[in-house]
C-alpha cells in the first residue's frame, strides 16, 4: 500500500516518535516536494528528524493541469492530493481539517496522524495509543480534547 503525507500529519507522528509505523503499515510513503520544503525548514518542530526520515520520499510533483479547489489550501497541501491522485496512492495522510474536507470533496481517501496509531494499534504493533497521544499534547501540536477522547474510545484505552 502506498501512502502520500502532507506536513501537519507528518510533524505530528514525528513528535510522538510514530514515524516508524508508516514504514511499518505501508509498503511505500511519499511526499511532494512542497510538503518536504515546509518540514525541513531550520527551527520547525522535527525538522533534522523529517529530513532523515523523508529522504528518498520525495516526489516532484508538476501543478499545471491540475485544478483542485479550496480556499486557503497550501502549496503542500493542494501537491499532496495532486500526487495522492497521480500515484493513485491508498490513502493521503493529512490533519489539517479545511483540507480534508477539500480532499473528501476530490474523492481522496484519508487518514490523520491518529489513524495511522489506530491502525498500529490495530495490527498489533503498538500496545497502546495513549503514551503517543499524550508525548503529542506536552507539545505545541492542538488537538482537542473531543478528538483525543474519540481516538482513545476507537482504541479501546
Amino acid at each position: 500500500m502506498l501512502i502520500v503525507g502532507d506536513s501537519s500529519a507528518l510533524v505530528a507522528l514525528a513528535l510522538c516518535n510514530g514515524l516508524e509505523l508508516l514504514d511499518r503499515l505501508f509498503a511505500e510513503v511519499r511526499v511532494p516536494q512542497a510538503v518536504y520544503d515546509e518540514v525541513i525548514v531550520e527551527g520547525k518542530p522535527a525538522a533534522q528528524m523529517l529530513q532523515a526520515y523523508l529522504r528518498g520520499k520525495v516526489v516532484p510533483v508538476p501543478l499545471e493541469n491540475v485544478v483542485i479547489t479550496g480556499a486557503g489550501l497550501g502549496r503542500g497541501e493542494i501537491e499532496a492530493m495532486a500526487l495522492y491522485k497521480s500515484m493513485r496512492a491508498d490513502y493521503l495522510l493529512i490533519d489539517d481539517n479545511r483540507a480534508r474536507k477539500v480532499a473528501r470533496l476530490n474523492h481522496v481517501r484519508i487518514t490523520g496522524s491518529q489513524g495511522v496509531l489506530l491502525l498500529a494499534k490495530h495490527h498489533g504493533l503498538i500496545p497502546h495509543v495513549r503514551p503517543y497521544l499524550e508525548q503529542l499534547g506536552a507539545t505545541d501540536i492542538r488537538i482537542s480534547d473531543r478528538l483525543i477522547e474519540r481516538t482513545l474510545a476507537l482504541a479501546g484505552e
